[in-house]
């Protein structure tokens, strides 16, 4: 068996281990969900559920990573153990930024969480770091895949640079913004991050086949207890460390463009609130029931679960769709 399956089935246990541990310290110390009283009725019965389980995959990254670095030492691929480190970094600077918004919210009472301006500062700030590592520190350059083309073009590095922390502040938007439904987000990412994956073996980037494996096992893990009903939420915790892995990858093996295809959900629950608040704001009426459109097929008599069923299925449809195109 690979290594990667290895630390694969590694980080999945790991992350159960850690659940069982995390979830009881967050319903003793009452790290409750608040849920939005014009949000969907059937939501209030989550109240008090505990949130800001992100920690949990956050951890099982940390230790996955620190044994696959381990491994690459022993098996001289120690270039290849370093490279991991900061995207490691990354992700878990978006995650610290989301756990103090959630730290904020639900253990010191502070509805308002971390302000929106101080949010985005620290998002860009970590964004800007990894995008010069990946110029200067990875020499990868500024090279993009432009998918159904199969043909890379390479940006002038004054481009490269907005253009990528958009990508990272685009899609971490994204991911948190589909995190709604019971097991919504985490799937959707799941299928995501494995597609990046599957590329990563496809294209021999061995530090990225080994990431998406430890952050998959995360998820996976996670998933077992996100399904509905859920026992954990992720919270801000966990939707920016996902959307700042799925970002990271993309970036990395340099198919920042395929996320307009494998990640269209996360890209059309975005969209469906920047139209939903113009439309509003315009003419005092709603396109959808609620946005994100996750909430609006919920109002329309779905339940959560085939919500979360019919979106991963997209999900899984776009990203075998997004292997072939490139």
């Amino acid at each position: 068996m690979n290594f990667h399956m290895i630390i694969l089935l590694i980080t999945f246990f790991v992350t159960i281990i850690t659940a069982l541990i995390i979830i009881p310290i967050l319903k003793k110390f009452k790290v409750g969900q608040i849920e939005r009283d014009d949000g969907p009725e059937s939501h209030l019965k989550k109240q008090g559920t505990p949130t800001m389980g992100g920690i949990i995959i956050m951890i099982s990254m940390i230790i996955g990573i620190a044994i696959t670095y381990f491994y690459c030492s022993l098996n001289g691929q120690i270039q290849t153990g370093r490279r991991l480190i900061p995207i490691l970094c990354l992700t878990i600077g978006f995650g610290i930024i989301g756990f103090i918004d959630d730290f904020k919210k639900l253990v010191l009472k502070n509805t308002k969480g971390l302000k929106p301006s101080y949010k985005m500062l620290g998002l860009l700030i970590i964004s800007v770091v990894y995008v010069l590592f990946l110029i200067k520190g990875f020499n990868i350059g500024t090279q993009t895949y432009i998918p159904i083309l199969k043909t890379y073009i390479t940006m002038p590095v004054w481009v490269y640079i907005p253009f990528a922390i958009i990508v990272i502040l685009a899609t971490t938007n994204a991911v948190n913004l589909t995190d709604g439904i019971d097991g919504l987000s985490s799937s959707v990412s799941t299928i995501i991050i494995t597609c990046l994956t599957i590329i990563g073996i496809s294209r021999n980037v061995p530090e990225m086949v080994l990431f998406g494996s430890v952050v998959t096992g995360g998820t996976l893990g996670f998933l077992m207890f996100n399904l509905h009903p859920a026992k954990v939420f992720m919270g801000d915790t966990g939707s920016l460390l996902l959307g700042g892995v799925i970002s990271a990858m993309a970036l990395y093996l340099k198919m920042p463009l395929l996320l307009l295809v494998i990640s269209l959900i996360p890209v059309i629950e975005t969209l469906s609130v920047i139209l939903q608040v113009a439309y509003y704001k315009k003419t005092g009426k709603r396109i959808f029931k609620m946005a994100p459109l996750h909430h609006h097929f919920e109002l329309s008599g779905w339940k959560e679960s085939k919500v979360v069923i019919v979106f991963s299925l997209v999900t899984l449809v776009l990203c075998l769709l997004g292997v072939v195109i490139i």
